[in-house]
């Protein structure tokens, strides 16, 4: 029997209502996330009819699950009428409890974070009965990263994937699966995760260039250009979209700030995934 769940969004001053299955009410909210087996996750759930689809946003290194519900882009996704997820990074024996394991040299970590997001939309899904539901995966710095990876390792994951602020680690992998839509967002003056990357550890542990993450990714949705098919410059945005790819597009979209979202990201992202 449906049963109401409320979720208080930390901030916002609002209610997310939704009638779902009676397993949904059990969880989710800021203070009571959803757990299974190795790790737990956040859950909002709109207000009225059956949702349109599900996005997960995966949080920054040391930040969590909880603070996504109240980010741009998550509370764009609810109010659009999409469920949105928000898993909690967890590798306690790491610097930085709140992690994700991002493949990159000369770094462990004790979960295997691919098999768990998996584990987690089937946990979603059951619990919302969203069986068949569209998935799209969003990510911020490290969760950016782990975007990238799990777009390279298992494509067929969501529809769509927007990192903002990270990319792949090094080594860069060789090759992807398959093709990805993707659109990656980054500030030009970031300097915790520039375009270029940085060293950790004397040099033992290196971000990589997104550069030549997009130059990987071009060469995997095969698109007949180096050179973008469209670039604009608009509100103190820059951006490129490759569209003469056999596989899939891609967006690149720069702005003038920092390590952090333009204005409007989240709305920007929501209607790039719906387009």
């Amino acid at each position: 029997m449906a049963a109401l769940f409320r979720l208080a969004v930390l901030g916002a001053g609002l209610w997310v209502t939704a009638a779902i299955g009676a397993t949904a009410a059990d969880c989710g909210s800021p203070d009571q996330p959803c757990t299974l087996a190795g790790g737990s996750y956040h859950m909002a759930v709109p207000e009225g009819s059956v949702p349109r689809g599900i996005v997960m946003h995966l949080h920054g290194g040391g930040a969590s699950g909880q603070a996504m519900l109240t980010s741009d882009l998550g509370k764009e996704a609810v109010a659009r009428g999409y469920v949105l997820i928000a898993p909690n990074g967890e590798h306690p024996e790491n610097r930085w409890t709140r992690d994700w394991s991002v493949d990159a040299g000369n770094m462990d970590f004790e979960r295997d974070d691919i098999a768990f997001l998996n584990a987690v939309l089937a946990d979603a899904r059951s619990r919302t009965g969203m069986s068949d539901a569209p998935v799209y995966l969003a990510g911020f710095s490290r969760g950016a990263s782990m975007v990238w990876n799990m777009a390279c390792k298992q494509p067929d994951f969501a529809l769509a994937y927007a990192p903002l602020a990270g990319a792949f680690w090094e080594p860069l992998p060789r090759d992807c699966a398959a093709p990805v839509r993707l659109f990656h967002t980054h500030g030009w003056a970031d300097r915790t995760v520039p375009l270029e990357g940085r060293s950790f550890r004397k040099g033992a542990v290196v971000q990589g260039d997104v550069w030549a993450a997009l130059a990987l990714l071009r060469r995997v949705n095969r698109c007949d250009n180096r050179q973008p098919d469209d670039s604009q410059t608009t509100d103190g945005l820059w951006t490129r979209d490759w569209r003469d790819c056999a596989g899939a597009p891609i967006r690149l979209q720069l702005h003038r700030g920092g390590h952090g979202a333009p204005e409007g990201w989240g709305d920007a992202v929501m209607d790039w995934f719906e387009n």
